[in-house]
């Protein structure tokens, strides 16, 4: 029998409890260095920033995950890929809201997402300030805390709070604020505060009615979506739509918010009559 045959992989459960354990103490490295840290590079643009803490951040996490789990593939926003030897993986995000970070304002996250195979079955994202640590593995349900959470119920879009979040690029920043001019008459009102993780697991509690952000990241959503989606609403992750479309809301919202994105997006982003690039 070969070695890979021997290899137990942990339950999801157990690697949601993982996950919330390590995020937890990374959001209180992260939590020290709030407001007082400097951006040491760029990466895709200049609005797209990197602090030494971000690169702390995962360090721990990969230390800890480690540790806890030897021998996990781990996929990181800022170092290099970890190659796996027992099925298990993770998809890190040490600081959701970089630039909140860097500007003390209170919405920053740290998101851990646990794969078996290459599919998420469990996550943790902990909000760095008020200390909230939202959790799930498939199939369990959604908590806050421990505590079971549902995302809400609104009777219709006019009732509605939805966030979102903009992209680095300008051209695509453009075609967005297309879209939010489409959204804002019709929904009771947009708030766009800088974590998309966050802003899933809100989905999730019921603090936000919807969530939806083109051009995301994986390790900004990994997590988040998962556990917005334990919560009972409805999820579509960007490898299912052309618009490269993070999207989570409550069930009775779904359908009329992505036909809109779907209209204004395309319309926005191609130009009437010209294909996409």
């Amino acid at each position: 029998m070969s070695a890979l045959a021997d290899i137990v992989i942990p339950p999801a459960r157990h690697l949601e409890f993982v996950a919330a354990d390590v995020a937890g103490l990374a959001a209180e490295l992260v939590s020290h260095q709030v407001g007082h840290a400097a951006a040491s590079r760029t990466k895709s643009t200049p609005t797209d920033v990197v602090t030494a803490t971000d690169v702390e951040s995962e360090r721990l996490i990969r230390l800890e995950l480690l540790r806890r789990c030897p021998g996990s593939a781990i996929v990181g926003e800022e170092l290099a890929d970890e190659t796996g030897s027992n099925g298990v993986g993770w998809i890190v995000d040490p600081i959701d809201g970089t630039v909140n970070f860097l500007y003390d304002l209170p919405v920053i996250s740290v998101s851990i997402a646990a794969t078996i195979d290459g599919t998420v079955v469990a996550g943790a994202v902990a909000d760095v300030l008020r200390g909230d640590v939202y959790t799930a593995h498939a199939g369990g349900g959604a908590r806050l805390g421990g505590i079971p959470i549902g995302c809400s119920t609104p009777a219709d879009a006019s009732g509605a709070l939805v966030g979102t979040g903009f992209a680095y690029d300008a051209r695509i920043r453009a075609a967005q604020a297309g879209i939010l001019a489409a959204l804002l008459p019709t929904y009771r009102d947009i708030r766009c505060m800088g974590s998309a993780a966050l802003n899933l697991c809100w989905v999730a509690a019921g603090r936000l009615d919807a969530f939806y952000e083109q051009d995301i990241k994986i390790y900004d959503y990994a997590a988040g979506a998962l556990i917005a989606a334990e919560a009972g609403a409805t999820t579509e992750l960007p490898a299912g739509n052309d618009l490269d479309l993070m999207i989570a809301t409550a069930p009775s919202l779904f359908d009329g918010l992505r036909r809109l994105i779907d209209r204004v997006g395309e319309t926005e982003v191609t130009g009437p009559g010209r294909p996409a690039e």
